[in-house]
């Protein structure tokens, strides 16, 4: 009798409409339904600059009347940018990415945008929408460079920058603004800076391994500390850039030079005096290793060290040594020059 009762309790539960067991909690979201598009594989594409990158968007039938369009969300104002339109026969460009984008195309299903020659400004999230009339659908995709991320102050001290003027800086100096998402794989990767620096959404951070007094307390967590959005024409702080891998190559040139002698070296050579995101990254894709200080675009004094030891500097770790931005016309250091493939 037992056993009976128990499987007609069961029965009336997996029949009743009203059970949960293979239900959705309630109040969950449903997963978006993809009727045309497939879902891919990896949500991020890993690159570097200068490489070729394809994000892939794939059909899985061919809808009557449809089009796929590409875009690309801008951090910075957070709206997106048409890249290209295609019907399946006919496509076309638009915007800055224009010259260096084309669909891949390697079957009729097939609707991937590859870039070429991949430039800092690249990185970021990008929607491949399938706009069908009332069934529109996307997949969302995001382009990741592999680099680096250096706090960047002035010759004339800390906190100097307004948000366009930190921008231009390290545009200036081979690099981009970063953005959050760099911030803080840099501060897990070790990054302990005090100064707070603009990123690329106009917000202003810091990260901190080491809790310590002049930098909120001993009291606070490690963590990338936020000051929020700022004004970005009024208030001033130092920049956070990010650069990655160079097409070309950083060299030292031995001699006690001022700073003018020091970029006509460079000239002698064929080459430009290296700026500072070129340093940066010859340190970190080419492990350049020296302790020689050298002059840099900027006016300052810099050197690589990949191997810590004792007579280059004394510091544990890794990283670009600096002397700050002594006078031009100092006669000491050699300089740091970059030759473009």
């Amino acid at each position: 009798m037992h056993w009976l009762l128990l499987l007609g309790s069961l029965w009336l539960l997996l029949a009743s409409p009203a059970s949960s067991i293979f239900q959705r909690p309630t109040g969950s979201p449903a997963p978006p339904h993809l009727q045309y598009l497939l879902e891919p594989l990896h949500a991020a594409v890993h690159t570097q600059r200068g490489a070729t990158a394809t994000l892939p968007c794939v059909l899985r039938a061919l809808p009557r009347n449809y089009r796929v369009k590409w875009s690309k969300v801008e951090p910075a104002n957070y709206r997106e940018s048409i890249i290209i339109i295609t019907n399946g026969l006919y496509h076309r460009n638009y915007g800055p990415l224009s010259p260096r984008v084309r669909l891949r195309h390697s079957h009729r299903y097939d609707a991937s945008l590859t870039i070429t020659d991949v430039a800092l400004e690249d990185e970021g999230r990008y929607r491949c929408q399938l706009v069908n009339g009332l069934e529109d659908e996307s997949v969302s995709l995001t382009l990741h460079l592999e680099g680096i991320v250096f706090p960047y102050q002035p010759s004339n001290g800390r906190y100097k920058f307004n948000y366009h003027e930190a921008k231009r800086a390290c545009e200036q100096q081979d690099s981009r603004l970063a953005t959050y998402q760099q911030l803080y794989k840099a501060w897990t990767e070790g990054l302990d800076w005090c100064n707070a620096g603009w990123i690329l959404d106009g917000t202003v951070h810091y990260p901190i391994i080491n809790s310590r007094e002049p930098c909120g307390g001993r009291l606070l967590l490690p963590g990338v500390r936020t000051y929020g959005a700022r004004d970005k024409q009024k208030d001033r702080f130092d920049a956070f850039c990010f650069t990655s891998a160079l097409q070309g190559q950083v060299y030292f040139i031995r001699g006690h030079l001022n700073f003018k002698e020091a970029g006509q070296a460079c000239r002698n050579h064929g080459a430009a005096i290296a700026k500072v995101g070129q340093l940066y990254s010859a340190w970190k894709f080419s492990q350049l290793d020296r302790c020689d200080g050298g002059w840099l675009a900027d006016g300052s004094v810099r050197y690589p060290i990949t191997t810590p030891r004792q007579r280059c500097g004394g510091l544990p770790d890794p990283g670009v040594r600096s002397f700050g931005f002594p006078s031009k016309e100092l006669r000491t250091y050699g300089t740091y020059c970059f030759a473009g493939k």
